[in-house]
């Protein structure tokens, strides 16, 4: 398992890094809550719809595991395309959780921020993104590189409108 954290929290601050923008999560007690159907939804042939709503889920929970801990970055680039994580996407990042192999990070490597997975080959540990275009980033010594956190959550809006309206307004 590798570990390095770097991060300075200052409570309701948006933290820079050069080109990249952590905005700050804050934590609330009021739930977000949405209908959750009792059915799955085929992604082939259409299939009739239960209209039984079963619960309504808090999306709080299902968003921010550590709500204290849980930033918003923006995606610039596209070096995790075949990751679906693509420019413009919000990336849900926790940096309470500790990064192991396999898992999306936000890293800082000589100073530059980057969002890549963290795997571990044969004893060597590597940032490798998700394009074949991009080359993988040896880690030859971990104290070179800050991991801020663990990727949770993309946000990848479908139909254009308010996630790109809503970032526009922060430019």
């Amino acid at each position: 398992m590798l570990v390095t954290r770097n991060i300075v929290d200052t409570p309701n601050r948006v933290h820079y890094m050069r080109n990249v923008e952590l905005i700050r999560v804050t934590p609330t007690q009021t739930p977000f809550l949405l209908p959750l159907f009792n059915c799955r939804i085929p992604a082939g042939f259409p299939s009739p719809a239960s209209d039984h709503v079963d619960e309504l889920f808090d999306l709080n929970r299902l968003l921010l595991r550590h709500p204290d801990a849980t930033y918003l970055v923006r995606v610039s680039g596209e070096s995790m395309r075949d990751a679906e994580i693509h420019e413009g996407d919000l990336l849900g990042v926790d940096k309470q959780m500790e990064a192991d192999h396999g898992h999306i990070v936000v890293a800082v490597v000589e100073g530059e921020c980057t969002v890549k997975r963290l795997v571990c080959e044969h004893g060597t540990w590597w940032l490798k993104p998700e394009n074949p275009d991009y080359q993988p980033w040896e880690i030859v010594d971990a104290g070179a590189i800050k991991i801020w956190g663990v990727v949770t959550h993309v946000l990848h809006e479908i139909v254009p409108g308010k996630l790109a309206a809503l970032l526009r307004t922060r430019d």
